[in-house]
């Protein structure tokens, strides 16, 4: 009876600690990842493909659920709210809008860790208190290097001396704010004037473009989601009236842009997804994951938009990384 009673003690805790097992084996092979984002354009798709590429090299097994906020801050609440709902095992949050409407969701659920990218100023916007000390939950890699815009303005004022530029951009946009006013202190002392229209969704671009047409020399458009969403609005009034078109980032030069001093989005998605494997599969605390900055920027320029927009080339240009027009 005893010998009896021993075997079957035996057994429970063997089919305990077999469970137990089989719980610890499966919990980690696999992940559920909320991905939102406030609209879909080149820059905020690439940064999202970057991020997924980075999983698969590490071979990580991840479910996605992808939505896009289409462009209306409205949508963003449901969907962080769904993600925390759902108990995701991490939100990758690509726009500022985006990141906000998800540490909002989370702050009651701590537990769920948040990345962020394509964001333009992640201390302004209230995401984390400095770039080196990342929030309770949320750190992630932002989408402007330091030098960018000064570059940018310089760029404008020697090859562009005297000229009164036009920024269209949406005042609802914290991001956009911080670029617009970068721009203007950038501007401070050079031979620039600048003159601001604002938007409130994608409809109001063309609209605003066309208003500037005979106030400006030159467009610059920065990288304000609800503006390059609708960048080929601007890049028809900019052909059109033979007006040069600075923007913010490589992906608007193949929607027509003329230059930028940009960075690469699918690399700064590539970086925030090395840091989800940190988190997912290293268990590293994203307490101790700074924030960090695009690596670099280089000139980049479209020649053919060049030409479409009237500009003379200039031989000082011919080392620039040249990008050309998407086909449509």
């Amino acid at each position: 009876m005893k010998r009896g009673l021993s075997l079957l003690i035996v057994a429970i805790v063997s089919i305990v600690i077999l469970a137990a097992c089989g719980s610890n084996a499966s919990k980690g092979d696999s992940f559920k990842i909320g991905a939102s984002q406030i609209v879909e354009h080149p820059s905020l798709d690439r940064a999202y493909e970057g991020f997924k590429k980075a999983l698969e090299d590490a071979g990580l097994d991840v479910k996605f659920d992808f939505q896009s906020a289409q462009g209306d801050q409205n949508n963003l609440k449901p969907i962080s709210d769904g993600f925390v709902a759902d108990d995701v095992d991490l939100i990758f949050a690509n726009s500022t809008p985006a990141a906000l409407s998800a540490l909002e969701a989370t702050k009651d659920a701590r537990d769920i860790p948040i990345l962020f990218t394509s964001v333009t100023d992640a201390v302004s916007a209230g995401l984390v208190t400095a770039m080196d000390e990342p929030g309770e939950n949320i750190t992630g890699v932002v989408d402007l290097h330091p030098d960018a815009i000064q570059e940018t303005v310089k760029f404008i004022d020697k090859y562009f001396p005297d000229a009164t530029v036009g920024l269209i951009y949406n005042a609802g946009e914290s991001n956009s704010v911080t670029q617009i006013e970068a721009v203007l202190a950038a501007g401070e002392g050079t031979s620039l004037t600048f003159k601001e229209r604002t938007v409130a969704n994608s409809s109001e671009v063309q609209q605003a473009a066309t208003t500037l047409v005979s106030e400006v020399d030159l467009f610059y458009i920065v990288t304000d989601n609800t503006v390059v969403s609708a960048l080929e609005s601007v890049v028809g009034v900019a052909n059109e009236q033979d007006i040069p078109l600075v923007v913010g980032e490589p992906d608007s030069l193949a929607k027509g842009g003329f230059v930028t001093f940009g960075i690469d989005y699918y690399t700064i998605g590539y970086r925030t997804g090395e840091m989800a494997v940190q988190i997912l599969k290293d268990g590293k605390s994203i307490k101790d994951i700074k924030v960090e900055y695009p690596p670099e920027i280089q000139l980049f320029i479209n020649k053919k938009a060049a030409e479409e927009q009237g500009i003379e080339w200039n031989s000082e240009w011919d080392d620039a990384e040249f990008v050309d027009t998407a086909e449509n």
